[in-house]
């Protein structure tokens, strides 16, 4: 599935600002909230309704509301946290998972530490939440984690993407719908995305 990259003036602005070594961290995580809010309109584009009615203060008409099975939201701990409120502030009725997974900064596997994933994963809509989609060796455990529990219909959102981590996870999870705001140039020898913006979790809780 091909991967959506918003082009949105709003996106290109506030990407500017996260990307800036000299941006606080108060402002970092302010900026990340609000570019997931874009992430989170356009990654819940192909939520499904249904039609129902409404009386309006003049007349009843035809209206539609999502499903009753509410989606679930799955950081990927720690730094898809970031990206949780915005998707909360626009589905707060949305079910909380939640992922841990660490890379070794040696052999750069991924290496699941925790997980907790709500009921009936099979029959909901799961979105992925983690800023940077780097090797992509994380997001492909998370999603495979996520399979495994029973999960169908996932998305992926992030804020800034590798072509090297879009190719493995069309790859790995060809079903995989993925969202971010920007696609960069490439990793370095180290992993991190060029020109990036850093460790994200690193400035979101300020642990440089």
């Amino acid at each position: 599935m091909e991967a959506t990259v918003l082009d949105h003036p709003l996106c290109q602005h506030k990407l500017t600002l996260i990307r800036d070594v000299k941006t606080p961290g108060s402002l970092f995580r302010r900026v990340i909230e609000e570019l997931g809010l874009i992430l989170a309109v356009e990654g819940t584009r192909h939520l499904p309704t249904e039609p129902v009615a409404v009386e309006t203060p003049l007349e009843r008409t035809q209206g539609r509301r999502m499903l009753p099975l509410d989606p679930v939201l799955v950081p990927v701990l720690r730094a898809g946290l970031g990206l949780l409120p915005s998707f909360l502030q626009l589905i707060p009725t949305a079910k909380v998972g939640h992922l841990g997974l660490y890379r070794d900064h040696d052999s750069l596997v991924p290496v699941p530490y925790y997980r907790n994933f709500p009921p009936l994963l099979d029959q909901r809509i799961v979105f992925v939440l983690d800023p940077m989609l780097a090797t992509g060796g994380s997001a492909s455990e998370a999603v495979r984690q996520l399979k495994a529990a029973g999960a169908k219909n996932i998305t992926l959102c992030s804020v800034i993407a590798a072509p090297e981590g879009i190719t493995r996870l069309q790859a790995d999870h060809p079903d995989l719908r993925i969202v971010v705001c920007a696609l960069d140039r490439e990793l370095n020898d180290k992993a991190y995305i060029l020109p990036g913006l850093g460790d994200a979790g690193d400035r979101l809780f300020g642990t440089l």
